[in-house]
């Protein structure tokens, strides 16, 4: 007997963003750097950092909200709380367990997952298993970080490229029978993990043999992402349109992981998408990290830029290495 497939549907989207601002001419005060060197390289003209005790858990319950306000659902409604980043502030407690304490709510199920970037896709897809299967019908999928608190702010090459932020995303179980994620694809490659790396810190009992410290910033080889990416990304997205059964053209949006503004424009050439359907805010957010796939979206869909009732390919990839794709209908009203 074949096992009933449950559709899904995305119920609300948000996101929610620091208020300090550093532009590229700020860090001019931290090293010799100009904002055309920066600019002209990544597309980012300006970054959002946490200040004082802001973290991630605190960027990650705001999206959460405006994500459930605009699903209509309620947080006791919940089944299931997903959260991904790339760095948490802490191990534990998970900012899945963080964000239900904040919602008071209890007894559901709440935990992490560490795909970095991709975070955002790999939930959806974990979402979708739950709800598909019919273990949970309504989930909160939090992506956030606060990666500027991992920088070492004297390492141009790195500090330049990342800010801090949070997206969210309830998902539930589709009434109607349409599913909104037409295709969904996750991917990894852990023989090139050391292209991006962040260690933690610890020392050996003292009655063994010491271990070596490892740094405890964002380290990453930006020439070797930058070439695995633009050789892998494009072909697995036009495989996915493909595998769906549809064309380049029957996609709105292009919604890919703010990372590069040239990695963005080197898949946008491979689909021959005009600017108006990729959605790019790199220049204002720089790399969010895990939350980068859903402030695009989410704010994209505030500000008009992205219209509802349409159709949109979700891309991350990140440390692992992970990525991911998702082509998804977008209806009226989740944000």
């Amino acid at each position: 007997m074949t096992e009933k497939f449950i559709p899904l549907r995305i119920a609300g989207v948000g996101y929610s963003v620091p208020d300090s601002v550093i532009t590229n001419d700020d860090l001019k005060k931290l090293y010799d750097t100009s904002d055309e060197w920066i600019y002209t390289r990544t597309g980012i003209r300006e970054r959002r950092v946490v200040s004082g005790n802001e973290n991630a858990v605190d960027l990650g319950f705001r999206a959460a909200e405006k994500a459930l306000a605009k699903s209509g659902i309620n947080p006791e409604e919940l089944d299931l709380i997903i959260a991904a980043s790339s760095a948490p502030p802490q191990l534990y407690p998970a900012i899945a367990c963080h964000i239900q304490s904040r919602l008071n709510i209890n007894n559901i199920p709440a935990f992490d997952i560490t795909a970095a970037c991709s975070g955002l896709i790999y939930g959806l897809q974990i979402a979708r298993g739950f709800i598909a299967s019919g273990i949970y019908k309504k989930i909160l999928i939090v992506a956030t970080d606060n990666n500027s608190r991992l920088l070492d702010w004297t390492d141009r090459g790195s500090s330049i490229l990342f800010g801090d932020g949070a997206g969210a995303m309830v998902v539930t179980a589709s009434e109607d029978g349409v599913d909104d994620i037409i295709s969904i694809d996750i991917k990894a490659d852990g023989s090139i993990g050391k292209f991006i790396t962040l260690s933690l810190s610890g020392q050996n009992c003292p009655l063994v043999e010491p271990c070596e410290n490892e740094s405890q910033y964002i380290k990453m080889n930006g020439k070797e992402v930058y070439k695995f990416v633009v050789r892998i990304l494009p072909d697995f997205i036009v495989n996915m349109i493909e595998k769906a059964g549809l064309k380049a053209d029957d996609i709105d949006y292009l919604i890919p992981h703010q990372a590069n503004q040239r990695i963005i424009e080197a898949v946008q050439n491979r689909l021959g998408y005009s600017d108006e359907k990729v959605i790019s805010n790199i220049k204002y957010y720089g790399n969010t990290s895990a939350a980068s796939v859903p402030i695009a979206l989410a704010e994209g869909v505030e500000k008009g830029t992205i219209k509802l009732g349409s159709k949109a390919i979700l891309c991350g990839f990140g440390a692992g290495m992970t990525w991911g794709g998702a082509i998804v209908r977008l209806r009226e009203g989740i944000c």
